[in-house]
This record gives structure tokens, sequence and C-alpha cells, in this order.
């Protein structure tokens, strides 16, 4: 039998492990469910919501790649209304945390948005996606411009006592700067990372091969630089942080907290084996058993330097 305490806070939220499921990696979690328990998790992210419904890009608008993959599926998804009565009842009766992964085009519709989630009793966290373009500024993304990244969790903040976590963007050159911003402004923890911009050229034709020409890349190509921007955080601000980037297994789960995670997220793994989150969480308390440690939580920023 387990001794490990497997607990883990982020904001006012206990959550009953570390382990979450990343934002448009299990869509709202009817499929998923068919392959693990979702009462036996931390946490799902959902697909991002906006506040209208959204078709997202034109195909093709995912590739596999050596180490992970591409995707610009473009936030496609059924708009908030829907999603409050369609998707939000059957995530009630799973019994696991939900946490809400907030799109907007303008600082307006991230309140918004949070602003009809906020009654909603099966909500208990959001995540705030800045990593979306600013259509009042010519579609300079929201995650690159650092006062806008305080002044978005400022407004939300304000419209809101549940959980703030904002998902940073990796392509910025000091990533803790943007989570002291979200900490000033009163985030309660900060998703670190994001997907990196990458494309990928049809060599025949020689076209790009995404509809898109760029889009995210995520999965084992990126674990080292998610693990080096969670450090990074760690180091220089003093807030929980949900790690994201290439988590394939417990190894990858363990060695993340120590680098600083409070949690995890999985993602491209899940289209892999989506059975994944019970195994990772299995050999995460193997691991602790094995070690003699009693609370998970003891395991975040436990890095040893020379």
């Amino acid at each position: 039998m387990s001794k490990v305490d497997l607990n883990v806070k982020i904001g006012n939220l206990t959550l009953r492990n570390p382990i979450m499921l990343a934002s448009g990696t299990v869509g709202y979690g009817n499929e998923i469910s068919e392959f693990i328990d979702l009462k036996k998790i931390g946490a799902i992210v959902t697909k991002s919501i906006s506040l209208k419904p959204r078709k997202g890009n034109k195909p093709q608008r995912i590739l596999e790649t050596a180490a992970g993959m591409l995707n610009a599926i473009g936030l496609a998804n059924v708009g908030i209304e829907k999603f409050i009565t369609e998707k939000i009842p059957f995530l009630k009766k799973q019994d696991a945390p939900i946490i809400c992964n907030i799109a907007a085009s303008t600082i307006e519709e991230y309140v918004e948005c949070v602003r009809m989630l906020d009654n909603e009793d099966g909500i208990h966290a959001f995540e705030i996606n800045v990593s979306c373009p600013n259509v009042k500024e010519g579609g300079l993304q929201f995650g690159n411009d650092i006062k806008m990244v305080g002044k978005i969790t400022e407004k939300v903040r304000a419209n809101t006592a549940k959980p703030i976590i904002i998902k940073l963007s990796p392509n910025v050159s000091y990533i803790s700067d943007f989570a002291q911003a979200a900490k000033k402004e009163g985030a309660d923890a900060v998703s670190a990372i994001n997907t990196l911009v990458g494309t990928a050229f049809n060599i025949k034709t020689r076209k790009p091969i995404l509809y898109n020409i760029t889009g995210g890349l995520s999965g084992p190509a990126i674990k080292s630089i998610a693990l080096a921007k969670v450090f990074e955080i760690h180091k220089k601000v003093d807030i929980p942080i949900i790690g994201i980037g290439g988590i394939m297994n417990w190894q990858d789960t363990v060695e993340f907290m120590i680098a600083g995670s409070s949690a995890i997220q999985l993602g491209t793994v899940n289209f892999i084996d989506p059975t994944t989150a019970e195994k990772v969480l299995s050999g995460l308390t193997d691991y602790c058993n094995e070690n003699n440690i009693e609370q998970v939580s003891s395991l975040t920023g436990s890095y040893q330097l020379n």
C-alpha cells in the first residue's frame, strides 16, 4: 500500500496527485475516458475555449516530426455556450478537477470568458493561454508582451476567486520575467511551457506542409528546453509551476519536479499511448515509496547544484 502523500496545491485548489492532462490533447475528456479512469488523475485541462465557436485553420494542420509533432489547429473549439451545456456535465461526473483553458483575441474576451464560467461549480481553475494573437495590435501574441501578460492577469484576477494559471510561451528571452509579471498581478501558478514555433517543407513542391506555414512543436524534442525554462522560473520566482513539454513517463515527471514543477501535464504522449497517465502515476508512487519520500511535494525544486 502506498505511504506517500500525493496531494499538491495550486492556489486554493488541492489536487489528489500532480498528474494533469494537457489542453488540446484530450479534447473535453470524452474519448480518453475510455482508456483511463479520470477519477485517478490530478486534473484535466480542457481544450481551449473561446467566447465564440472557432473552426480553426484549414488542413493540413498536424504533422508528425522526428521527435514530436507540429500542430496548427488554430484553437478550434465549440465556443463557451456549447461548452457549458454539452461538455461540463460530462466532466463533472468524472470527479476530477476541471481546469478550463481560455483562449482569446482581446483582453475583454479573456475577461468575459472567465466571468461566464466563474459560477460553474464544475470548473475548479482557469488556465489562461496567452499564446494567442492580439487582434488589436496587429496579431502579435499576448504572451510575447510582458505588459500584456500582466494586464491580462490583473483583469482576469478581478473577475474570479478561483485559481488562475498563466500558460507561458517559451518563445521569449527570459521566461522568468513573464512569470514574475503574472505573479505580481495575482496569478496562482504558471504553466511552462507552451509549444515552440516550428515549420516543415515538402521537398518536392517546396511548399510549407502546414497550411498555416508555422505550428507549435511539442513532444520529446522540447523536453530539455522545457526543463530549463522550469528551472529558470523556479530559481527566480516564488510561484507554483506546472511543467509541460515532452513528458513521456514517470521518470520525466520526477525530473520536472526536481527542476521545480509542483505538478506536470501530459500532452503529446496521450496521442501515442492514452493510458500513460495511470502508468505515470503508478511509477511516481513507486519511486516515492522506494526512496522514502513521504510527500510528493517535497520533490519540487529538490535539485542539488555543484
